[in-house]
């Protein structure tokens, strides 16, 4: 089990601290350095209800020597100090220079132990995450790298789209109804997300991009339902921007035809 207990500790552990260039907190010996990490290609990591989720941590490590590796990576939520996700202890370096090298090590999350990975409610560890690392030189130079890089792990959405009725005359009014949900880490079920505003947005038949007709926010189950009129026929659907904590999300669209 991997909580906040076992993060706190280890942030305990380093009692010599050093600011760096990149603004992150470390420890060690020499002169080898964490010169750039990005996680999971710069996108934020999404995870939902069953689906196990792995994603790459790139960090880009220089030393004069050269660079034997990593030796540790953790990540936790930057608020909390909690975490689910692993590091399996593996690696691999690519080298770029003689001195530089990028070490990617590859994360998981399982959310079907999720629930069990800490004493709250594990939905409030969505957010803001962020990644330590300990790097290694090929001359024996070590590096407790804190702080290095943040992204986001956030709740997967889920986004549907009706209309009805799906043939009309033109200038006639039709219903756009639709809802929002998201992963609940506790249950593994998707629940309705109130309160959030979504975009209704429309592609005319032909056309080849969506314009943004109307934004409604959702109900207290995270249903969506609006009346439109119609002058042409085309594809309506939902679309949610995301939040800090949950995924943005476009639904499937629904096709309106003219009598």
């Amino acid at each position: 089990m991997r909580g906040r207990t076992v993060w706190a500790a280890a942030s305990a552990a380093a009692a010599l601290v050093l600011t760096m260039a990149t603004g992150a907190h470390a420890e060690g010996r020499g002169d080898v350095r964490v010169v750039k990490t990005v996680v999971n290609g710069g996108g934020s990591v999404i995870v939902g209800t069953a689906k196990t989720i792995r994603y790459p941590v790139d960090i880009t490590v220089k030393d004069n020597s050269g660079v034997k590796g990593l030796t540790h990576v953790s990540t936790f939520n930057k608020t909390s100090a909690y975490t689910f996700a692993t590091w399996n202890d593996d690696s691999r370096c690519t080298k770029k220079s003689a001195t530089t090298s990028v070490c990617r090590a590859t994360l998981t999350i399982d959310p079907t132990w999720i629930a069990d990975s800490d004493d709250i409610d594990s939905n409030k560890v969505a957010g803001v995450w962020q990644v330590n690392a300990t790097v290694k030189a090929n001359d024996g130079d070590y590096w407790i790298s804190d702080h290095i890089a943040e992204y986001k792990v956030k709740r997967a959405a889920q986004l549907t789209t009706v209309i009805a009725p799906e043939k009309v005359a033109k200038n006639a009014k039709v219903t756009v109804t639709g809802k929002l949900a998201r992963a609940n880490w506790e249950d593994r079920k998707y629940h309705g997300y109130p309160g959030q505003q979504v975009k209704l947005q429309f592609r005319k038949k032909g056309a080849a991009h969506y314009s943004t007709v109307r934004t409604v926010t959702t109900g207290n189950l995270g249903q969506l339902t609006i009346k439109v009129t119609v002058a042409s026929a085309g594809i309506w659907r939902w679309y949610f921007p995301g939040t800090t904590t949950t995924s943005l999300k476009t639904s499937a669209g629904d096709t309106l035809n003219l009598r």
